[in-house]
């Protein structure tokens, strides 16, 4: 399937109600807010609608927004019922609102808001009807409803994006809601493009090529006055068993490793004895969405989780190892093979990333050098510049919306 058209520049502006079920680990709400911010930044009106908004207190950059937040004191139903949102977007972000989705009380009553143009229901998170009729009122037109789906390079969602899903039952019947496919390929629904606030950072700029600062180890004890390379290491990750592999390599013996907050400093205490002396450890808090970005930018290996977190450490163009969210059928395999193809990886790049990830295999890992992150970070360069030659998301969402009013 072709890709859609690029919207024009300017697009028309509209009113999007983007809903968002939190599972956990924070990255379908990550997902929601960077599409939220960027469609505003496309001169568009957001409501986002989330039954746990609680994590866009740390998520969202100081001074983005403002008003009450959640309450523990309030029930889902009376927080819902209220037409004032739970945070008010501020200066770029003024036509941003965040509201309580009563998911769990779904017979709630929706507020009585301006009706939407658009209706996006993030990961397929089902809307109850009565909710979507008061957003989108029967018989008004030029109305949109999306399922955006999960991020996969595997080769069929190129067939199904785009695709409508009618309602052929219930009192939705009549309506269609349409299957928008994020991809890494000119025939996807594209991908969230490089943060706007990040990149106009001046501490974001891009960090010098490993390959101007890195010494191998053989080079090192050749040359008694070399530095030893000593790389930065972002960790974000589930809880990978070759995380104590990764710590023992010789190469990292001086790494400065930053581990991020959750479970990714629950990994690192079950893994920490393979650290050696020489590395040292920077346990992180939870940060803003922009800061994680630049931080990413800043470091030599960006080990990372996830859908937004990959897009963002593809953006960062440095070397990277993606941690699939663990699915027990192991269809999570499929799909990181799928992405290795995709992004033409190096041989011990795949290696790791299938260790990585827990795919049996009897062959040993290749030592990581400093060598070896220079290939991958071509490999990423390389991946980036195409990427760059493609619309981002946001772009072709406008594009088919318009198409599809």
């Amino acid at each position: 399937m072709k890709a859609a058209a690029p919207a024009p520049a300017p697009a028309a502006p509209r009113l999007w109600d983007i809903f968002c079920h939190v599972i956990d680990n924070w990255g379908d709400l990550g997902v929601c807010w960077r599409l939220a911010r960027q469609l505003v930044a496309h001169r568009q009106r957001v409501r986002l609608w989330v039954d746990d908004a609680s994590a866009l207190s740390w998520m969202a950059s100081p001074g983005a927004l403002q008003g009450p937040g959640p309450s523990p004191r309030s029930s889902p139903s009376q927080a819902s019922t209220s037409a004032q949102p739970l945070y008010q977007g501020l200066g770029e972000l003024a036509e941003l609102s965040v509201h309580h989705w009563p998911r769990l009380q779904p017979e709630t009553a929706p507020p009585t808001l301006e009706p939407g143009d658009v209706l996006i229901e993030a990961f397929g998170c089902d809307i109850a009807p009565h909710w979507v009729q008061a957003l989108q009122p029967e018989g008004r037109t030029g109305q949109v409803w999306i399922n955006l789906e999960y991020l996969s390079a595997e080769p069929w969602i190129e067939r199904c994006h785009g695709l409508p899903s009618p309602v052929l039952s219930g009192p939705l019947a009549g309506r269609v809601k349409w299957f928008y496919y994020p991809g890494f390929t000119p025939g996807s629904g594209g991908l969230l493009g490089p943060d706007r606030a990040v990149a106009d950072h001046p501490s974001a700029a891009w960090p010098a090529p490993v390959q101007e600062n890195a010494t191998s180890p053989a080079q090192t004890h050749a040359d008694s006055d070399a530095t030893p390379w000593a790389p930065r290491i972002t960790l974000f990750c589930y809880e990978p068993e070759a995380l104590t592999q990764l710590l023992a390599q010789p190469a990292l013996a001086q790494a400065h490793w930053r581990v991020c907050a959750g479970r990714s400093q629950a990994a690192w205490q079950r893994a920490q004895a393979a650290l050696p002396a020489s590395a040292t450890v920077e346990r992180l808090p939870l940060l803003a969405q922009t800061e994680f970005d630049a931080l990413l930018r800043t470091c030599h290996l960006n080990l990372v989780r996830g859908e937004d977190s990959l897009v963002s450490a593809l953006w960062a163009g440095q070397p990277l190892l993606w941690h699939l969210y663990p699915q027990h059928d192991g269809a999570h395999h499929t799909k990181l093979d799928a992405f290795l193809d995709w992004l033409a990886a190096p041989h011990c790049l795949r290696q790791w990333h299938r260790a990585w990830n827990g795919v049996p295999s009897n062959a040993a890992l290749p030592p990581l050098t400093a060598q070896r992150l220079e290939a991958w970070q071509r490999c990423i360069q390389a991946a980036r510049q195409r990427l760059l030659q493609q619309a981002d998301l946001v772009s072709q969402l406008l594009g088919f919306v318009a198409e599809k009013r």
